[in-house]
């Protein structure tokens, strides 16, 4: 539970930090018989559940956005986001940009975020993001 009874998107998060930590992105899969996971795509990994966050401020009607990179520029802002970290009621983001083909790809812009301050997250599909 987070500290000082911060809403419930803090425990959601920390769910989605964990799956992400634990997440196995082997780039091998053998279709033996004693594989570990069950189904038509078993050899399917992800390690990213991207989220869009919504604040309060905005009545939970307009997406958060962060900068894409250190050097914020108007036209490279993006409201994706991959949890990283989870800190009491505090969590750390990385910013992610949708690419054309429906991937995304990291950047190194970071930011850290009072988890009272969102009223509203939405998750997009898992997918597997290179260097994260």
């Amino acid at each position: 539970m987070c500290k000082n009874n911060c809403n419930c998107i803090c425990d959601i998060l920390k769910v989605i930090n964990l799956l992400q930590r634990n997440a196995d992105t082997e780039d091998s899969c053998i279709e033996s018989c004693d594989r570990p996971t069950l189904g038509q795509f078993s050899c399917l990994y992800y390690n990213t559940r991207p989220v869009i966050l919504y604040t309060c401020n905005s009545n939970g009607t307009t997406p958060w956005s962060a900068p894409t990179t250190r050097t914020p520029d108007p036209e490279t802002f993006s409201s994706i986001f991959r949890v990283e970290k989870i800190d009491n009621c505090c969590a750390t983001f990385r910013v992610l940009v949708a690419n054309e083909d429906g991937t995304y790809t990291a950047t190194e812009s970071f930011f850290t975020m009072d988890l009272s301050c969102i009223c509203a997250i939405r998750c997009l599909g898992d997918t597997l993001i290179e260097n994260v």
